[in-house]
């Protein structure tokens, strides 16, 4: 089943710039798809205009088995969007947030009050609930806004850059709710600029350029195309060792480069280390194969 099909999908703005061209796009229901793009390639606009903020130009959208045409309120009952920007009312209240995002949707404030109970205590914003929003910290203001696009209980949600700008404590946290959303059977639409977040999270990738979107397809299919990963290998400097492996490479007397593959596991390559008499000191990763392959792709 479908959550989002998209056919033709345009939008041109008054200036006569042309944001998106011709998209098509389909995720499935429960699907965690992150969309990745440069500066300025259409993600935001892309995102704008399925949660009904802005206007297509040309196209389809159907979310949900509704046409957005059709049924614009409707789908934005099935909606949900946490943006890039931070746009809280900085003077009123937490709870008063929640409770008065829920109005918007024609929730009672009983169940606003049970639900707003319920998500601020999962994101760790239950003691801060009567303070203002201008004495929250950063990272406690994007959690604010996750609760927020939760209030009406969304099949759909869209992260925008959802962790820009927080630390990686933060980060985890927003990790850790998106995961769990998404565990729950929700469709999470992530848009970020981080490879190792997309990678970690998300089952399916959309690489966005010019507009265009230029690559969609399941995350372990595209990795398979990306080039090796690679590793550093830093091991005690007391002999010199000897390793006859194509996948191993030396870069000094205590510095090895592994690759990896498809034939080539890291742990053997480690395994074959230790065998020829070398204790690691430490193993980080050289590049990101991710990075690699939208560099490798993006203008």
């Amino acid at each position: 089943m479908l959550s989002i099909e998209i056919q033709g999908l345009s939008k041109t703005y008054k200036n006569g710039h042309q944001a998106l061209k011709e998209i098509n796009l389909r995720v499935k229901k429960g699907q965690f798809l992150a969309l990745l793009g440069k500066n300025g390639a259409g993600k935001t606009t892309f995102v704008e205009i399925l949660s009904s903020l802005t206007r297509k130009s040309t196209g389809k959208v159907i979310m949900d088995g509704k046409d957005l045409d059709d049924n614009d309120e409707d789908v934005k009952l099935k909606v949900g969007i946490v943006p890039q920007e931070i746009n809280l009312s900085v003077f009123e209240k937490v709870m008063q947030v929640l409770i008065t995002q829920a109005g918007y949707f024609g929730i009672g404030v009983d169940v606003a009050i049970k639900r707003a109970k319920r998500y601020l205590k999962e994101l760790d914003l239950w003691e801060k609930r009567n303070q203002a929003v201008v004495t929250l910290s950063g990272g406690m203001k994007r959690r604010l806004m996750i609760a927020r696009a939760l209030m009406h209980e969304p099949e759909i949600i869209f992260f925008d850059e959802p962790t820009a700008g927080v630390d990686a404590e933060v980060r985890q946290k927003i990790w850790k709710i998106m995961q769990e959303l998404n565990n729950e059977g929700k469709t999470i639409i992530l848009t970020t600029h981080y490879f190792d977040e997309a990678e970690r999270l998300c089952d399916s990738l959309a690489i966005i350029s010019k507009g265009k979107i230029i690559i969609n397809d399941s995350l372990r299919k595209i990795l398979n195309q990306s080039p090796k990963q690679k590793y550093i290998v830093e091991v005690e400097h007391k002999k010199t060792l000897i390793i006859k492996d194509k996948a191993i490479s030396q870069l000094s007397d205590s510095l090895f480069e592994i690759s990896i593959d498809l034939e080539n596991s890291l742990s053997n390559s480690i395994e074959h280390i230790l065998n020829c008499g070398g204790k690691i000191v430490s193993i980080q990763p050289k590049n990101n194969r991710l990075e690699e392959l939208f560099l490798n792709l993006v203008e």
